[in-house]
């Protein structure tokens, strides 16, 4: 059985991306020599020619080109395996804003799955409302935020489109009684848009509370004493889509959008994105989240 050297590869790679062997040596704090030697033991491993000479440039071989996806990806396991075992892994600190109602069920895996990558890695989650957290994020006070928006802003992307249901108590009944009784914190993204589609529809509602307290808009909603709407698949386990048969009117399409990834100042805030990415593509598609990373009504 033979085996290659692992040393030699990580040689081979830096050679490709500095441009030549002496640059590579500088980058790993070998000779140049050594490094020549490296790849010439490499070559033969494999009976292959990896690099080629074209006038002062190395370049690579059809056989060095094949070779460069497999000896990257062999690099980059052996460093992720040397972070994990020993806890030498990346540190630093990486700050997540997410809305009250989204914290659930995607964010919540994405950063277990986070966690176990990056362990050294102080993660602070803040949630709170997308207005405010727009504002953070232009104050430089979040790396990451996560909104619910009927549409996209510049440097945002979406990660998940879903309808807005209607929400209320489990077995509830409140939401036959005219007037409609409501209830929406006053910062509430979705408060304005359910108030002018009840009015289009001629339907007569009243806010069954002021309050900013996502806390006791759960408790009033969960003792069936007012009714509110959520992202469909976003429900707490005390509320429960309403099965209203047609008697409330249909809700748009809310999205849920990304912002800062386009300015990511770390790789570690690259990976953050890239897992919440995933998450919500693995709860479209039907699949768990993280298979490979509170509440406010918007």
């Amino acid at each position: 059985m033979r085996n290659l050297d692992l040393t030699a590869l990580r040689s081979f790679v830096a050679i490709v991306e500095t441009g030549g062997v002496t640059r590579a040596a500088g980058v790993l704090n070998l000779t140049q020599s050594a490094v020549s030697m490296q790849i010439q033991r490499l070559e033969e491993s494999l009976d292959l020619k990896l690099l080629e000479r074209s006038g002062r440039r190395v370049v690579l071989s059809p056989a060095g080109e094949q070779l460069l996806s497999y000896a990257r990806r062999m690099v980059m396991l052996n460093d992720e395996i040397i972070d994990k075992l020993t806890d030498k892994g990346v540190e630093g600190s990486v700050s997540l804003g997410v809305p009250h109602d989204i914290v659930y069920p995607v964010v919540s895996k994405v950063l277990q799955q986070f966690r176990a990558q990056f362990p050294n890695v102080q993660v602070d989650l803040r949630a709170s409302f997308t207005r405010e957290l727009q504002d953070g994020l232009t104050l430089g006070e979040y790396d990451l935020i996560l909104t619910t928006e009927e549409g996209l802003m510049p440097q945002g992307e979406t990660l998940s489109r879903a309808r807005m249901s209607w929400t209320g108590a489990e077995g509830g009944t409140i939401w036959r009684q005219r007037p409609l009784k409501l209830g929406f914190s006053q910062r509430c993204m979705f408060r304005p848009l359910v108030q002018k589609v009840l009015d289009r529809e001629g339907i007569e509602w009243v806010m069954a509370m002021e309050t900013d307290s996502d806390r006791t808009i759960e408790a009033t909603i969960g003792a069936d004493l007012a009714i509110c709407v959520a992202i469909e698949g976003t429900e707490p386990p005390h509320m429960v889509p309403i099965q209203h048969g047609g008697a409330l009117p249909k809700l748009p399409v809310s999205l849920i959008n990304m912002y800062g990834a386009q300015q990511a100042q770390s790789p570690v805030d690259s990976a953050l994105a890239e897992l919440l990415r995933q998450g919500y593509a693995d709860l479209k598609s039907g699949g768990r989240v993280g298979t490979t990373v509170l509440r406010e009504v918007g």
